[in-house]
């Protein structure tokens, strides 16, 4: 199942509707966006499903020339074991 991207979201839906994967990043500032949260449904867990997803958010954060902050604890984990994603 592919994402659906939104303005400072990115997220995927079963074939039911039903939420199974999502992040968020809103504003915190002018140029500047916050990684706040990840979910991951227990059924994805274990397929790299949460790391796809802060991929995908620093994809479009960068495309759109904004800096980035991660107050959220998965994304955070994330960031520090893929430094060069931050460059």
């Amino acid at each position: 199942m592919p994402f659906q991207y939104e303005d400072h979201r990115i997220y995927m839906k079963d074939e039911n509707g039903k939420l199974i994967a999502e992040i968020t990043f809103p504003f915190v500032s002018d140029r500047k966006v916050n990684i706040d949260h990840t979910f991951v449904d227990d059924s994805l867990r274990g397929q790299g499903v949460a790391g796809q997803l802060v991929q995908a958010a620093i994809g479009q954060i960068r495309k759109a020339g904004w800096d980035m902050a991660a107050t959220c604890s998965y994304a955070q984990a994330w960031l520090e074991r893929h430094p060069e994603a931050c460059g």
